[in-house]
């Protein structure tokens, strides 16, 4: 049975405060805006509009589906905003901080934190529910069937899931090219990885002088190199490939979730910025 990743605790307490604190529009408006279908099971009643409402979205949920997840967290984000917005309103009531506490308590448990209005991945496996997420908006299913891999092999086989990291690095780049028209023939992982990020617009030359925090956002772009470089440089010292021993001496789960955590997180990046700039735009 697949794991759930937005936890029951973490439901419970989001309908706890919509069922307090909220109006049956707003709550019906910010599910219809994550695109959650609503779907009331008939004689459920858990006493009260607010709940049954919130229940009927909750229902339209797969909450092992990571896309799904993403729905969650996206309404959750904004009813996290609006709580710290009213905790910084003079005369807010402590019920707001106490709210706004056990729900960023119960994400961190879950693996995400609330930060800048958005629920961000915090934990490796956080982080590749996020990436099999987006890889599912294009239909990719070579990458979900690489994170599986990559879920099941951190603590069983450390070098497969470094091995496979770099895999799903690869094919994140390709997809991205393909899909824009760019040839990338036998080009290596900091070849793709040179022209995946040139095309989406993320080298530091294209950052204008006059942009806040030009010269910050130029390092951090620059940086993204060096971490492709550096999944293909630990992939070839720790993981499978070019007949290198699965079970490479060294190697352990610390160093899978290093990779993985690192790849994760730049495939992400890199399809989201994708999806905001599409080819032409």
């Amino acid at each position: 049975m697949a794991q759930e990743l937005v936890s029951r605790r973490l439901r419970s307490l989001l309908m706890d405060y919509l069922a307090g604190a909220s109006v049956l529009r707003e709550i019906g408006n910010e599910f219809d805006a994550a695109d959650v279908p609503f779907r009331p099971i008939e004689g459920e009643d858990l006493g009260g509009q607010r709940r049954n409402l919130t229940q009927g979205y909750y229902n339209g949920l797969d909450f092992t589906n990571p896309a799904d997840a993403r729905k969650f967290h996206h309404v959750l984000a904004v009813f996290m905003e609006q709580i710290e917005h009213l905790i910084e309103t003079p005369g807010a009531l402590p019920y707001h901080d106490t709210t706004f506490k056990r729900l960023q308590q119960q994400l961190s448990r879950d693996g995400f934190t609330f930060n800048g209005g958005t629920i961000l991945p915090v934990t490796t496996a956080a982080r590749l529910a996020d990436a099999k997420a987006l890889a599912e908006k294009f239909d990719a299913s070579h990458i979900s069937d690489q994170i599986r891999r990559i879920e099941a092999a951190v603590d069983a086989d450390p070098a497969l899931a470094i091995g496979q990291a770099k895999e799903l690095t690869e094919s994140c780049f390709k997809t991205i090219l393909g899909e824009r028209g760019i040839d990338y023939g036998k080009d290596d992982l900091p070849q793709l990885g040179k022209k995946a990020f040139k095309a989406l617009k993320l080298v530091p030359e294209d950052i204008p002088d006059a942009a806040k925090g030009a010269q910050t956002i130029r390092i951090m772009l620059s940086n993204l190199a060096t971490v492709v470089q550096g999944i293909a440089e630990i992939r070839g010292l720790y993981g499978t490939g070019h007949g290198k021993d699965g079970k490479a001496k060294g190697v352990s789960p610390r160093h899978a979730r290093l990779a993985v955590g690192a790849a994760s997180t730049l495939v992400t990046f890199a399809f989201q910025t994708h999806l905001e700039q599409p080819p032409g735009a």
